[in-house]
């Protein structure tokens, strides 16, 4: 299931940038400005009672880059430009790699996947258009603002639905330094051979 809720919201920011050309009609793939969104988890996850029942994502816009904040589990960085990344264990003090073509295989869809816009919509008190997508069979939905905020997603991956919409949205510079590698931190490596557990953290990491 947290592989259907990080698909949904990062279905449409995980794609690399080239692919926008190649596309006639796509929503933005970053944010323009910087910007700080909290979501509220929703469908499948939220009624199981999940842990993780809300999350916050802070765009640095320049660097095209990204910091994920999941309660329970620490924080990731997607470093979109560079095509790298890293997973944090705070409270173990532990650092992983995560290459990131495997995070947008595991996360967002493919090259091959469709867009449609379906309409618009006001979320959080911002306006969005309402675009839908597929992805070899995996289906979704999110609501993009013009400048490439994204504000409500929800998705179906293997039968599973999970999604988020946003609670708040604060737009203002970021600290750059909220998206370096930490210093002092133990490394460690993907654990199963190199595949990155969606259901749960990784081994050593503090339990949620």
């Amino acid at each position: 299931m947290r592989r259907t809720l990080l698909a949904a919201l990062l279905g449409l920011s995980a794609l690399p940038a080239p692919m926008a050309a190649m596309a006639q009609d796509r929503p933005a793939l970053f944010p323009t400005r910087d910007v700080s969104v909290t979501y509220r988890i929703t469908g499948g996850q939220a009624r199981q009672g999940g842990a993780m029942q809300s999350l916050t994502i802070a765009w640095l816009a320049s660097a095209q880059t990204m910091r994920m904040d999941m309660a329970g589990m620490g924080y990731m960085v997607a470093d979109h430009r560079n095509q790298r990344g890293f997973m944090v264990m705070e409270q173990a003090r532990m650092v992983m790699d995560v290459p990131m073509q495997q995070a947008m295989q595991q996360y967002g869809p493919s090259e091959n996947a469709t867009y449609r816009r379906t309409g618009t919509d006001t979320v959080a008190g911002l306006s969005c258009t309402v675009w839908s997508y597929d992805d070899r069979g995996n289906t979704g939905t999110a609501c993009v603002t013009a400048d490439g905020v994204m504000l409500r997603a929800a998705g179906t991956s293997q039968g599973q639905s999970g999604g988020m919409e946003a609670t708040q949205v604060a737009y203002g510079a970021q600290d750059p330094s909220r998206f370096q590698r930490p210093q002092g931190y133990q490394s460690m490596q993907i654990p199963g051979g190199g595949q990155m557990p969606m259901g749960r953290p990784p081994a050593g990491a503090p339990p949620k």
